[in-house]
């Protein structure tokens, strides 16, 4: 018997939708580690390759783990498709790629990670597709970036680092009218605290590796919309280039599903304590997290989001200098630039996340020397202020 769970709440759709029990009547979702499969007969051999009959032909692009996942993530974002890839970066790659045509013109938010960037500047160009940047939360920057050809406005929200955070009805108003699409990374929020097609948004993006797995297993994306635009232009492009996600790699992101929504409330609340501590740390500049009722788009983050989300930036005194040596002095805090794990870590955006960009494009997007970046993990947000505290010390 096949249930839908298109009517279910999110924690059991996180759960529960898209698995097809087997023959087996397996009760975890199975991996399919094959890369091909086998016919009844040439004819339904040549049916599958036609697409007059659906099925698995080649596990490049129909794999019954992947696809499991693609229509659970599908569900969670309100969505017709989604489409797996083997990383977030291919995730924005296959939707460009599949999307547009050479005398394009993207706009785009200044406030993105650093790759996004280059991959737009310097491979997208040789194709004959051009980027404009804006800032996330000047609207009428935003529509006066938009020319004749533009076919897509392209941000993160919130943004990375800084927790900047776009007004997504007003970006979609602005879009249709232009007949652009919205295309919405929402790798910070995930579905579980932010639904961006609800709020007129077209295409949503997401490096599975952060939260959606959330423990700093695997590497892979997704891209989220309509049957049309993800299921055939997007989905046609990965079935031909082959960016694609490995079975083991979508059964893994399925179990990060499963406590999703527990795990970003969790990482929510332990990231605002730790926000409002270092608000009442000396040698701190500023600090950078839309739950504090200081952040210019609080209100705004309040009636998108339903929480704030696990990531902390913060600017401190001395720069890269003082910046490395608070980093040096933790002990137990993980020095890495990936984020969305269930352990703290801790980056200098500057010379790792962000260092591809040339230095005017950094101070652009306000990515200064004394900027740090924390993923606020599970462990007791006490801990982590003890370990941070250890740096802090030296200033």
């Amino acid at each position: 018997m096949t249930i839908k769970y298109q009517d279910k709440g999110f924690a059991t759709r996180a759960v529960r939708a898209g698995h097809q029990r087997t023959n087996e009547q397996e009760h975890a979702e199975p991996i399919f580690p094959t890369s091909s499969y086998v016919f009844d007969s040439a004819e339904q051999a040549a049916a599958r390759f036609s697409g007059d009959e659906s099925g698995n032909i080649y596990s490049r692009f129909t794999n019954p783990t992947v696809r499991n996942f693609e229509q659970r993530l599908a569900s969670l974002e309100g969505a017709e498709s989604a489409v797996a890839t083997s990383s977030g970066m291919s995730a924005i790659l296959s939707t460009f790629m599949g999307l547009l045509s050479a005398g394009d013109h993207i706009v785009s938010s200044r406030s993105i990670f650093g790759t996004t960037r280059i991959l737009f500047d310097k491979y997208l160009t040789k194709f004959g597709v051009e980027t404009d940047y804006v800032a996330l939360t000047d609207l009428d920057g935003w529509q006066k970036a938009i020319k004749p050809n533009t076919k897509a406005l392209f941000l993160e929200t919130p943004s990375n680092p800084l927790n900047e955070v776009a007004d997504l009805t007003a970006l979609s108003v602005l879009a249709k009218a232009h007949d652009c699409l919205l295309i919405v990374d929402n790798c910070f929020c995930t579905p579980a605290l932010q639904q961006p097609l609800a709020l007129g948004a077209d295409i949503v993006v997401h490096s599975a590796t952060k939260y959606l797995d959330g423990q700093g297993r695997c590497v892979g994306g997704a891209v989220v919309g309509d049957s049309q635009l993800v299921g055939e232009e997007v989905y046609g492009f990965l079935r031909t280039a082959g960016p694609s996600m490995s079975p083991f790699n979508a059964w893994t992101f399925l179990k990060g599903l499963e406590t999703l929504e527990l795990r970003m409330k969790a990482h929510s609340v332990a990231a605002l304590k730790l926000a409002l501590w270092l608000e009442q740390q000396p040698h701190i500049n500023k600090v950078f997290y839309a739950g504090l009722e200081n952040h210019p788009q609080h209100e705004l983050a309040k009636q998108q989001q339903s929480a704030f989300g696990g990531i902390v930036a913060f600017e401190i005194q001395g720069g890269q200098q003082a910046a490395w040596k608070l980093i040096n002095a933790t002990q137990w805090l993980s020095i890495t630039a990936n984020l969305g794990d269930t352990k703290t870590t801790i980056t200098h955006p500057a010379t790792t996340t962000h260092s591809r960009l040339s230095a005017e494009e950094r101070v652009e997007s306000d990515i200064t020397d004394g900027l740090l970046r924390i993923s606020v993990g599970l462990e007791n947000v006490e801990d982590i202020q003890a370990d941070l505290q250890r740096g802090l010390d030296l200033l």
